[in-house]
């Protein structure tokens, strides 16, 4: 191991030697680098490394090979300035706005906006556990397509953590996925024409707007309560637009918070069925629960409803594996739309989630991890109270508080000048489809350092 080390770093040096030339004009565009041999003489290193380090210049564009010539200077292309790479002070505040922001951010950034965990609260060793296991597998598992239904050992295990949760789905009618994003997008091409109508909480996840916009569909929304939807605008809504679709979450409502509870949840299913509407029940944050809450899928038995999700959030936002539950005779259309837009699975990723749910520190980590996050919620509850801004509720899991800004401030406006701070925060508007929620905030409360609250109080005043 020693020796790969060092010899990773001399490959390292030599490849440094060159940039530096490159850059500093020394080598130009076109111009013939030192031979294997003389570089090795030069750096004082193995030709075997020069040929390694010339390669990877190369592939990273920077070189290019002529057979039986040498290696020149590849035409570059001017070099990027810094500002172009920097925060988008004039984008419209959209759905669209906290992602590409927090998604730009660079290493500098702070992101209290943005929908994810930082590095240190994922299980790292885990992961790197996995990598090693697969990296053993054989070549099959590193090279070939996965089946369309996905990873039949992963499919399984994800319903058997649907029925610990009361939702009852054999394997079988469990579909995998690149992604909860996918999951929808697949559903929407299902499920929906264009122009078709498609109901949404209020405030919602904002990517929902964003994706049901591509798939040019009217958008209606009811505001969303403690309890989940208010249920006489919700049945008002039905009965006026008569949406295909209602999409929500009900473990823990993105950006509230708040839990369903199970009357509102009847209630919800009741009205569905009268109005033959479709729920896609998103349960992207399963895992933050101490206890489960109540799921419209374990109320349905999937007869309207479809659960969907992801591991994004506890694992990896880099290993992308999402599933779709629903009901047996939709299986076959959607493994058939899904081998249409993204032929098979994702077989690498699905083994390396695969390996981390079935390690026995995962579940160490996920309890740790709610531990973590109900202390940071405390914490950064009582700092913002500090500053003058309120949360709408105290959730009872999860990484999100929903936040009311003081009176005659526009969260939009913070938000621009916490950006100029590089700060990256989330306005209420961009989850809101009737856009009232512009005097309210979105924070993640384990992307919140000290630094967040002295930017916010310096711009509240």
């Amino acid at each position: 191991m020693a020796g790969e080390t060092a010899e990773r770093t001399l490959i390292s040096d030599v490849m440094a030697s060159v940039r530096q030339r490159i850059a500093g004009r020394s080598l130009a565009a076109g111009a013939k680098l030192p031979s294997i041999r003389q570089m090795a003489a030069r750096m004082e290193v193995s030709t075997s490394t020069v040929v390694e380090a010339y390669e990877r210049l190369v592939a990273e564009g920077l070189v290019h090979s002529r057979p039986g010539s040498g290696f020149y200077v590849a035409n570059q292309a001017a070099p990027m300035e810094l500002s172009d790479v920097g925060p988008r002070l004039d984008r419209a505040v959209d759905p669209l706005w906290v992602s590409r922001q927090s998604l730009d951010a660079g290493d500098k950034m702070l992101r209290p906006g943005c929908g994810w965990l930082p590095p240190e609260s994922l299980p790292h060793d885990a992961l790197r556990k996995a990598l090693r296991k697969l990296s053993r597998a054989g070549d099959a598992a590193l090279t070939e397509y996965g089946s369309p239904l996905g990873l039949a050992p992963l499919r399984q295990l994800i319903s058997q953590r649907l029925d610990a949760k009361g939702v009852e789905v054999p394997a079988d009618q469990v579909i995998l996925t690149e992604s909860g994003t996918q999951s929808i997008d697949l559903l929407c091409r299902f499920l929906l024409d264009p122009g078709d109508t498609v109901l949404l909480d209020d405030p919602c996840y904002f990517n929902f707007q964003a994706l049901l916009k591509a798939h040019r569909v009217k958008v209606v929304s009811v505001p969303y309560t403690a309890n989940g939807p208010d249920l006489e605008r919700f049945a008002e809504t039905l009965a006026a637009h008569r949406p295909r679709l209602y999409i929500t979450n009900s473990a823990i409502h993105n950006p509230t918070g708040a839990v369903l509870s199970p009357v509102v949840a009847h209630r919800v299913l009741k009205l569905a069925e009268q109005f033959a509407t479709t729920i896609v029940e998103d349960d992207i944050f399963a895992d933050f629960e101490h206890t489960p809450a109540p799921r419209l899928a374990a109320f349905d038995g999937f007869e309207r409803v479809i659960q969907i999700g992801s591991f994004s959030k506890t694992l990896s936002a880099s290993g992308r594996c999402g599933f779709i539950a629903v009901r047996p005779d939709w299986v076959d259309g959607l493994v058939d739309l899904k081998i249409a837009t993204s032929f098979g699975s994702g077989r690498m990723g699905s083994e390396i989630v695969l390996a981390v749910l079935t390690d026995g520190g995962y579940r160490k980590h996920v309890t740790a991890l709610r531990d973590d996050l109900s202390r940071a919620m405390r914490d950064c509850a009582t700092r913002l109270k500090e500053i003058g801004i309120e949360p709408w509720l105290m959730p009872d899991a999860g990484m999100f508080l929903w936040c009311r800004l003081p009176d005659g401030l526009e969260a939009s406006d913070v938000a621009r000048k916490a950006l100029a701070e590089d700060v990256v925060l989330a306005p209420g508007n961009a989850f809101s489809v009737a856009q009232t929620a512009g005097n309210f905030m979105r924070f993640n409360v384990a992307q919140c350092p000290p630094r967040v609250f002295e930017v916010l109080r310096r711009i509240i005043g």
